[in-house]
Protein backbone atom coordinates (compact mmCIF):
# COMPACT_ATOMS: atom_id res chain seq x y z
CA UNK A 1 0.00 0.00 0.00
CA UNK A 2 3.08 2.15 0.73
CA UNK A 3 4.75 1.98 -2.41
CA UNK A 4 2.65 4.25 -4.44
CA UNK A 5 2.56 7.22 -3.15
CA UNK A 6 6.81 6.48 -1.50
CA UNK A 7 7.66 6.52 -5.97
CA UNK A 8 5.08 9.29 -6.48
CA UNK A 9 7.07 11.78 -3.91
CA UNK A 10 10.21 10.45 -5.05
CA UNK A 11 9.81 11.49 -8.76
CA UNK A 12 8.34 14.52 -7.81
CA UNK A 13 11.06 15.49 -5.62
CA UNK A 14 13.65 14.07 -7.90
CA UNK A 15 12.23 16.39 -10.32
CA UNK A 16 11.95 19.22 -9.42
CA UNK A 17 15.47 19.07 -7.53
CA UNK A 18 16.90 18.19 -10.74
CA UNK A 19 14.62 20.79 -12.77
CA UNK A 20 15.94 23.46 -10.31
CA UNK A 21 19.55 22.59 -10.07
CA UNK A 22 19.38 22.55 -13.60
CA UNK A 23 17.90 26.47 -13.92
CA UNK A 24 19.88 27.68 -11.47
CA UNK A 25 22.96 26.70 -12.68
CA UNK A 26 21.97 28.14 -16.18
CA UNK A 27 21.31 31.28 -14.71
CA UNK A 28 24.45 31.23 -12.79
CA UNK A 29 26.40 30.90 -16.01
CA UNK A 30 24.49 33.38 -18.21
CA UNK A 31 25.45 35.49 -14.90
CA UNK A 32 21.74 36.62 -14.63
CA UNK A 33 20.24 36.89 -11.64
CA UNK A 34 18.34 34.00 -9.86
CA UNK A 35 15.96 36.16 -8.27
CA UNK A 36 15.33 39.49 -8.72
CA UNK A 37 15.97 42.12 -5.56
CA UNK A 38 18.14 39.72 -3.98
CA UNK A 39 22.07 39.53 -3.34
CA UNK A 40 22.87 37.22 -6.45
CA UNK A 41 25.22 35.09 -4.08
CA UNK A 42 22.73 34.62 -1.73
CA UNK A 43 19.80 33.90 -3.87
CA UNK A 44 22.20 31.14 -6.03
CA UNK A 45 23.33 29.57 -2.84
CA UNK A 46 19.72 28.95 -1.48
CA UNK A 47 18.41 28.12 -4.55
CA UNK A 48 21.21 25.26 -4.50
CA UNK A 49 20.59 24.27 -1.48
CA UNK A 50 17.27 23.82 -1.55
CA UNK A 51 17.68 21.54 -5.28
CA UNK A 52 20.33 19.42 -3.52
CA UNK A 53 17.71 18.64 0.03
CA UNK A 54 15.30 18.17 -2.89
CA UNK A 55 16.81 15.79 -4.70
CA UNK A 56 17.96 14.36 -1.23
CA UNK A 57 14.70 13.78 -0.25
CA UNK A 58 13.73 11.95 -3.49
CA UNK A 59 16.53 9.36 -3.25
CA UNK A 60 15.14 8.85 0.59
CA UNK A 61 11.89 8.30 -1.01
CA UNK A 62 13.10 5.84 -3.64
CA UNK A 63 15.43 3.59 -0.91
CA UNK A 64 12.37 3.24 1.00
CA UNK A 65 10.30 0.87 -1.45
Amino acid sequence: MERGPAIFAGVVFALFGGGLLMWTATRVRQREPVAHGVNPVASATLAGLAAVVALALGAYCLSRI
